[in-house]
């Protein structure tokens, strides 16, 4: 099943890379703050077999509270999610076994400063500390500056373009204690991304996933067609199924992956050599720690009873929790929601409607839904 092999790296006591087997992760989905559900979030991930689980850290106060989950947990392989707040890394280093953080953030703060300062001084922390790091790109928050260079529709090679480009910075410092993630919403877009970058760098570890994959059975679906593709032509050496969840399943998330992984390992396949979507399309991202309200779990579940009357056109919806992946990867949807801690922006393509209510939004999204299918059927 790997054929393929790329450097090791080490996180805490899991190697990825080289002939090990395939890791499988997870995200915690509970805010960070809340200890006590972070905390059991954790254990029912380690409960559910997870290699490597995933924290979100965005503030002081999700700091101190990493603190008290890494006491409870002492012998949890723990990575870091830096989100919008890189600095954070030298505080939350000592807890940790992996960092992770985003290219397009980077881009984002202190831009003043260039990019090599600040991921120079994310290498100083990681070596000094004994963790591993991720380059972790999306699709829907790439470099601006790498957006422009190409055509419109072209995602998948600015994706590219920055993951090498972070990989060169991180050579250059020495350092290769490192994994690379491309991922998208949609699992043509994950595969062919994954493919042109292995074939430029086959020493680097990919970490694979379709990220907003969705409510299962279409978020698994998508996944395993990506992880198929991919895995079979010995590319990946870690995994991340990400689905939307209520809390407390979250663990199925790695149940699904290892089931996905023994399928590959039996010779079991269920996709075709491409994805093909047709009618409605509803994706929606992984309950995770950047949920500022759990509302969203149940909104996503509602947009797909809602819309079922919709289901034979091509339409993409999209549902996403958060301020952080929420405006930039809604603007490929048709119509597109993230969420905020107390209303919802609905927007048309890259364009906002409005904000609602969470009561307001599923009667809005309806009138939306309805002037698009009749526009298109008058097209």
């Amino acid at each position: 099943m790997k054929p393929r092999q790329t450097r090791e790296i080490r996180i805490g006591n899991v190697r990825i890379g080289g002939a090990n087997p395939i890791a499988v992760q997870s995200m915690a989905a509970t805010r960070t703050v809340d200890v006590a559900a972070t905390i059991r979030q954790v254990e029912l991930l380690e409960a559910a077999g997870a290699d490597i689980i995933r924290i979100a850290v965005d503030n002081p106060k999700d700091v101190a509270a990493l603190a008290e989950i890494r006491r409870a947990r002492p012998n949890a392989n723990l990575s870091i999610d830096l989100q919008e707040n890189y600095r954070l890394a030298e505080k939350v280093a000592p807890f940790v076994q992996k960092l992770r953080y985003n290219p397009g953030h980077l881009y984002h703060l202190e831009r003043a400063k260039p990019v090599q300062e600040k991921v120079r001084y994310l290498v100083d922390v990681a070596r000094a500390h004994g963790c591993a790091m991720r380059i972790g790109v999306n699709a829907g928050s790439v470099d601006p500056e790498k957006l422009e260079k190409y055509a419109h529709g072209d995602s998948i090679t600015p994706m590219v373009e920055s993951a090498l480009e972070h990989c060169a910075m991180l050579d250059d410092l020495g350092f290769d204690q490192y994994c690379v993630s491309l991922k998208d919403s949609d699992p043509n877009k994950v595969i062919d991304a994954n493919v042109a970058f292995a074939e430029a760098r086959p020493d680097v570890p990919l970490h694979l996933g379709v990220t907003e994959a969705g409510m299962p059975p279409d978020g698994v679906i998508k996944t395993r067609v990506a992880f198929e593709q991919l895995i079979t032509r010995g590319i990946g050496d870690t995994i991340r199924v990400s689905l939307t969840l209520p809390f407390d399943d979250k663990g199925d998330e790695i149940t699904v992956g290892r089931q996905i992984l023994s399928d590959i390992e039996s010779g079991r396949f269920r996709s075709v050599p491409r994805f093909e979507q047709h009618g409605l399309n509803i994706i929606s991202c992984p309950s995770c720690s950047r949920v500022e309200n759990e509302a969203f779990i149940d909104l996503a579940q509602n947009v797909r009873a809602m819309t079922e009357y919709a289901k034979e056109h091509d339409i993409t919806i999209a549902v996403m929790g958060c301020r952080v992946n929420g405006p930039g990867e809604t603007d490929d949807a048709d119509l597109g929601m993230w969420c905020a801690p107390s209303f919802v922006n609905l927007k048309r393509g890259p364009k906002t409607i409005g904000q609602f209510t969470y009561e307001e939004i599923l009667g809005k999204l309806r009138g939306e839904l309805d002037t698009l299918i009749e526009e298109r059927a008058n097209a």
